[in-house]
């Protein structure tokens, strides 16, 4: 999730054979539908400041968790792959035995999706809210504290994991850089990561993505010339426009209030109204006693803005299209085949007990919409997420028949269309 765009070069690569016969680099693993599973290597229990440790084991212990009959069940409705985030910090804080145990745990899960049919994006996760490591100290420049230790996370992995499951797995190093589109410092991080990575694991597909938090601007201000060296390489955005809608009551939106009380946005834009969505909003800020009635007025002014310029704009699927054909043409320019091109993120938050967000008509509407964008314009793609308020499965691992829908997949049980 996050912001900027562009650069812009033609030609073409001319290949030189070191002999008679030049070994063939190996195809990159074929991803069409997948889903995050996030938190199954996140939600971590660090100390506060000033100590700089987690605590033993470092996940979360109530966090929620996919079983064996989980991923075959999401393999059974059709996805074909999972993308597994990682938080890299307990594996760069930790040495030894306890090191090796964290891995070998990562190995199990590996394992297990494995035996589930579904190949795997090990994505590299690191998390902002942690104070010490965090995306700034992990990569924040090409001489952040912590870059050292992270590249030898990357590393181990493609050394643990490159030669394992030929074809079914890929390795993507970072999650959703914070530096601006075609920032040269994101470009030099990159760069250095996917480099020790190729080292590490010859034949392995890896991932690259953009700046400005892994958007499709982000995406398109690369060049995609300067990883032929790499290959395979898959190339990877997120996708959560418009965000009025997806982020309509998230909590975690922090710098922009409005996100906190906004809710009944509808999708498209011509399924509500105006007055029924500021009305929502204006019911939620009442049952609020958190925020104070200066900072709600201050929200709801810059809300009601915000909501005539949606319903102005009228958001709909064409409105999709067009914020992906960007990526598309990038594509086609750089003879990148639109296969290679993975939305690895996309996805609303719901209503449910813990959030005030959209309709779940609205939501599986959207997420069908974004869905057929994506697979217009050739592109692979994965649902964010299995779990959390904006899952694939509510807290007793029950799946939601509508997103199924959605997503074009089959209940189980049903017969495939």
């Amino acid at each position: 999730m996050a912001t900027d765009r562009r650069t812009v070069i033609g030609g073409a690569l001319a290949m030189t054979l070191a002999g008679p016969v030049a070994a063939a680099t190996p195809e990159p693993v074929v991803l069409r539908r997948g889903i995050s599973l996030w938190p199954w290597f996140s939600l971590t229990r660090e100390y506060p400041a000033p100590r700089t440790d987690y605590a033993w084991l470092p996940f979360q212990p109530d966090r929620p968790v996919p079983n064996a009959g989980d991923l075959r069940q999401l393999a059974e409705v059709g996805f074909d792959f999972v993308r597994l985030p990682i938080d890299p910090g307990p594996f760069a804080a930790f040495a030894g035995a306890q090191r090796e145990r964290l891995f070998a745990m990562l190995s199990e899960a590996v394992d297990l999706i494995l035996a589930s049919r579904l190949s795997l994006v090990l994505n590299v996760q690191a998390n902002a809210a942690t104070h010490y490591y965090n995306p700034d100290r992990f990569y924040g420049t090409a001489t952040a504290p912590l870059l050292p230790a992270y590249r030898d996370v990357v590393v181990e992995l493609a050394r643990r994991f490159g030669g394992r499951a030929p074809g079914r797995i890929a390795l993507e190093p970072v999650n959703e850089p914070p530096q601006a589109c075609g920032a040269v410092a994101w470009n030099r991080v990159q760069a250095a990561l996917l480099g020790a990575a190729r080292k590490a694991a010859p034949a392995m597909t890896l991932v690259a993505t953009g700046a400005c938090g892994g958007m499709g601007s982000g995406l398109t201000a690369l060049d995609p010339a300067s990883f032929a060296a790499l290959a395979p390489v898959l190339f990877t955005f997120h996708f959560y426009e418009p965000y009025l809608f997806s982020h309509q009551g998230a909590p975690w939106m922090k710098d922009e209030p409005i996100y906190r009380a906004l809710n009944d946005v509808p999708w498209p834009a011509r399924a509500g109204t105006l007055d029924a969505t500021l009305a929502a909003v204006r019911a939620r800020m009442r049952a609020d006693t958190a925020t104070s009635d200066a900072d709600k007025a201050a929200a709801y002014a810059v809300t009601e803005t915000k909501m005539k310029e949606y319903f102005a704009a009228d958001p709909d699927r064409g409105y999709l299209d067009r914020n992906l054909a960007d990526i598309r043409t990038w594509a086609d320019l750089y003879g990148v085949a639109p296969r290679r091109i993975l939305m690895g993120e996309f996805g609303a938050l719901r209503s449910d007990a813990r959030y005030v967000a959209s309709r779940a008509p609205d939501r599986a509407r959207y997420i069908r919409d974004v869905r057929e964008a994506a697979e217009a314009a050739g592109f692979a793609w994965a649902f964010w997420n299995l779990f959390d308020g904006l899952g694939l499965m509510d807290d007793a691992h029950r799946i939601d028949p509508a997103i199924i829908t959605a997503l074009a997949l089959t209940m189980p049980g049903t017969a495939r269309r």
